[in-house]
């Protein structure tokens, strides 16, 4: 149980039947997430709000909020960074707690040693519109002490969501009866007033803050009426900036009643013969075990892998299984896998990246740095 006897556990079947419509269901933006959520699940709103609130006060669900298809937004890329032992740590904790450019952080290892598995570090970054991702990785890979970094910008993206409650006990091999679908990252360009919205519309919902009409006090924030608000939001939308309204459990650590989401992290790892990139990454993404699936380009540091992909699990061996079938299947689609591996996550953090090009320059100059110098 949780605040007042509020049960707080996601086995508990209000909390469960909420959390299977709020971690991924709720596509693009929701002028009442509520009261979408309480539809699609038939839990009634005002408990939909009561859950949500004690979850996310437990630590069971660590964030709400509105997520942005960043890609759309700023420069970005999966970064591997090779860091001598002695520095990890530390590289680490500057990252996660001082670069908000830098989304999720996560030290990988892998079963089977080779060149690649030496790049310890993996994170996101993202760098807003018109400053330049590579400077900023170059000043990054000073500051950390790495030795060598490697940019991996997504060229398509083929599976993007969470759902880990839905993916539990999945056989390995489900998939989509059809391709997944291709998308590409495409640069928005926004106005004073669509940034204005997007920063009030994209901060997570503090506890006090989940309330029945979410959206009020955040038009109150940007400085505009309710209607106003709703308006750019579903401009945002057709535009392409906006992602999903998701509640993210806590899938690391240990929540109330010692229970985890799930254990294992992997990436994995794919090199698929050029010009076969997107027919594998479709193949991939179809399968439902995948959070994620990118055609990313990681060079020869990395075997010339190109198709990448995350999936979760509480057990290592299905998380194999799961891996053993999509190497079964493309093998079935015709297409080669010339290399492949899995780098397991360890230690890690997560936190949305900042994509404000006035808090780019405002974190520049806190750091140190004329943020002119840091133009694309």
């Amino acid at each position: 149980m949780g605040v007042l006897g509020v049960p707080v556990t996601i086995d508990d079947p209000t909390n469960l039947a909420i959390l299977n419509v709020s971690e991924d269901r709720l596509t693009g933006f929701q002028r009442d997430p509520v009261g979408a959520i309480s539809a699609l699940s038939g839990v009634p709103v005002e408990t939909v709000v009561e859950r949500i609130v004690a979850m996310l006060r437990a630590g069971v669900i660590r964030r709400v909020r509105q997520t942005l298809q960043a890609t759309n937004l700023a420069d970005g890329a999966l970064v591997a960074w090779e860091i001598p032992e002695e520095r990890l740590a530390a590289a680490f904790e500057y990252l996660y707690d001082e670069d908000p450019f830098s989304g999720h952080v996560v030290i990988r290892t892998t079963d089977v040693a080779t060149s690649a598995s030496r790049f310890r570090l993996w994170t996101t970054l993202k760098v807003p519109q018109g400053y330049s991702i590579q400077k900023h990785a170059d000043w990054l890979l000073k500051k950390i002490g790495a030795s060598r970094v490697r940019l991996m910008p997504a060229v398509h993206m083929f599976a993007l969501g969470v759902g880990h409650l839905r993916r539990r006990g999945m056989e390995p091999g489900s998939r989509a009866e059809v391709l997944a679908e291709v998308m590409t990252p495409e640069v928005v360009e926004l106005s004073e007033l669509d940034w204005r919205v997007l920063t009030a519309l994209k901060r997570e919902f503090e506890p006090a803050e989940f309330v029945r009409d979410l959206w009020v006090a955040r038009a109150a924030e940007a400085g505009v009426s309710l209607e106003e608000f709703f308006r750019v939001a579903d401009s945002l939308h057709a535009r392409g900036v906006i992602g999903r309204f998701s509640t993210f459990l806590e899938h690391v650590k240990p929540t109330p009643g010692n229970e985890r989401v799930t254990r294992y992290n992997a990436l994995f790892h794919w090199a698929v013969p050029p010009g076969r990139e997107v027919d594998a990454g479709r193949e991939v993404g179809r399968h439902h075990c995948m959070t994620h699936a990118y055609w990313r380009n990681a060079g020869p540091e990395f075997h010339d892998v190109n198709i990448m992909g995350v999936a979760h699990g509480t057990d290592k061996q299905l998380v194999l299984a799961h891996k053993a079938a999509i190497d079964e299947h493309l093998r079935e689609a015709g297409i080669d896998v010339l290399y492949t591996n899995v780098f397991w996550g360890g230690r890690s953090e997560i936190k949305p990246s900042e994509i404000s090009p006035i808090a780019y320059a405002a974190w520049c100059r806190k750091s140190g740095i004329d943020p002119e110098t840091m133009r694309a």
